[in-house]
């Protein structure tokens, strides 16, 4: 089945989306899908070619999403929090020339700087009901053909493109809402962010694969989102760890009464908020796994075998193994990287045959975490193979942050890190060792990259020290740095 091809047969009548409370059904919604793609090709949109789209949620994110893929041409789904050479390079990445957004991106300028002299066309959601839906042309696709990239962060160097064909997001989608249990009809409420691979699969997908209705939340607000799920019967609630501290915090449980699932996953779970949360509630919060190289969904943990602290066990399709360095699987009990082989992996990474070799060795996917295995086929992270930092569902990686706090003048060294963070999961810390005879400031250290990355990898933290903890090689141990992150926010002061 082709990815656009899930909605062509609900009922017409039936809700599909809902924002700002207005409600589109599915007739409404595959007609705006089909006049949005008649724009797109009398654009001149070829099969294969990339399309940007940078927007908050909406429902018109998912028409354009939709509309993309159904015209032949490839979606690109932006962080809309990226500063603008964040974005130009995506853009150059992927070679768009078109840009569909609620309002002109001002990234022309990014552009030129890195070289990349395209003359951006870009579309406000407003001007793609100039298509004439009578002049759509079927494009003649298959399902193991690419139809979205998703950027996803690494540790080191530029994000890569995760390439995801219309199979990948099928059958992830399938095998999810069986595991869960979304019935035919069920709304969706979509908090989380739907360029994250994790919300468009879950909050979006999903649902609308089943002939659910998507009611969505612009960005996250509790008291909001506790509105929108009485208001609307809302059946499926998925978020980060931050969410449901939220809802733990704010909500009643008569409010949240008719949810009849919530699904965490982004980051860890806290054991506390995962015991509170059903006991307030008297329903569990079900944990998952993933990864936009496997969109996304992994694993999760089935409703009647709840282990704190495991990501559950994984969907049906999908395989999961407990790796050695030498590629061999490892017995129960024994950490070892976590590896994935089924329907929902990636294609490879765009432009970059070495990284996707690499990662997809002896035909699996490698995804960097370590984990054991226990005897009830659950599975349980338990560190990184990389230095990625997590917060509230955001991948940050740390060298991107450190090349640019390396162009200060008054550093000397400096390593950033994921320190434990309440709401968030984890903070961006960055250890600091200045020049001799040189001084900085906290805020003098934001102001100087802010703008050059997305606010939320801005360090919340910065440690001054008078070295940092390195090996006998001069490698700097980030572990040891984790290791002590706690106790350095509590006895270390900052120079601010």
């Amino acid at each position: 089945m082709l990815y656009h091809e899930i909605i062509e047969h609900h009922p017409a009548e039936a809700p599909a989306l809902i924002f700002n409370d207005v409600i589109i059904d599915y007739a409404g919604f595959r007609q705006r899908v089909k006049t949005w793609a008649a724009f797109l090709q009398e654009k001149g949109l070829q099969k294969g070619e990339k399309v940007g789209l940078l927007s908050k949620n909406c429902s018109e994110f998912v028409i354009a999403y939709f509309a993309v893929i159904k015209a032949g041409g490839v979606i690109v789904p932006f962080n809309y929090q990226l500063a603008m050479p964040e974005v130009a390079y995506i853009l150059q990445d992927s070679q768009i020339r078109f840009l569909i957004s609620t309002s002109e991106i001002p990234v022309q300028a990014a552009m030129e700087e890195i070289g990349y002299n395209v003359q951006l066309q870009q579309f406000r959601y407003g001007d793609l009901d100039a298509g004439d839906a009578a002049k759509f042309k079927e494009v003649p696709e298959e399902e193991n053909e690419n139809c979205t990239i998703i950027y996803t962060s690494g540790t080191t160097g530029k994000p890569k493109g995760a390439m995801l064909s219309h199979r990948n997001l099928v059958e992830n989608a399938k095998s999810y809402c069986a595991a869960i249990g979304v019935h035919q009809g069920d709304h969706s409420l979509c908090v989380l962010p739907m360029y994250h691979c994790f919300g468009w699969t879950c909050s979006v997908t999903g649902p609308l694969y089943m002939g659910g209705c998507i009611v969505a939340q612009q960005v996250y607000a509790v008291a909001k989102a506790i509105e929108l799920i009485q208001k609307y019967k809302v059946d499926i609630f998925c978020g980060v760890p931050t969410m449901m501290q939220m809802l733990l915090d704010d909500a009643k449980p008569e409010e949240l009464a008719r949810v009849r699932f919530f699904f965490s996953g982004g980051a860890s779970l806290p054991q506390k908020v995962s015991k509170d949360f059903t006991l307030k509630f008297g329903c569990p919060v079900q944990e998952g796994y993933g990864l936009s190289e496997t969109s996304p969904v992994v694993s999760l943990t089935p409703r009647n075998l709840i282990k704190v602290g495991s990501i559950g066990r994984s969907i049906t399709g999908v395989e999961v193994e407990i790796r050695d360095e030498h590629d061999q699987k490892l017995p129960v009990g024994v950490v070892g990287e976590l590896c994935v082989k089924g329907p929902n992996v990636m294609l490879g990474y765009l432009n970059k045959p070495e990284a996707t070799a690499e990662a997809m060795r002896g035909g699996w996917f490698h995804t960097g975490d370590m984990a054991y295995e226990d005897e009830d086929a659950c599975y349980f992270i338990v560190d990184r193979l990389k230095d990625m930092i997590i917060a509230a569902g955001e991948n940050i990686y740390p060298r991107e942050i450190e090349e640019l706090l390396y162009h200060h003048p008054a550093i000397k060294e400096v390593a950033v890190v994921g320190v434990p963070d309440k709401l968030r999961g984890q903070a961006v810390a960055a250890y600091v060792v200045l020049r001799n005879g040189m001084t900085a400031t906290k805020p003098e250290l934001r102001k100087f990259i802010k703008g050059k990355v997305a606010n939320y990898k801005l360090p919340k933290y910065f440690v001054f020290m008078d070295q940092l903890p390195k090996n006998n090689t001069g490698k700097i141990l980030k572990r040891a740095l984790r290791e002590r992150g706690i106790e350095d926010m509590v006895n270390r002061v900052a120079r601010t």
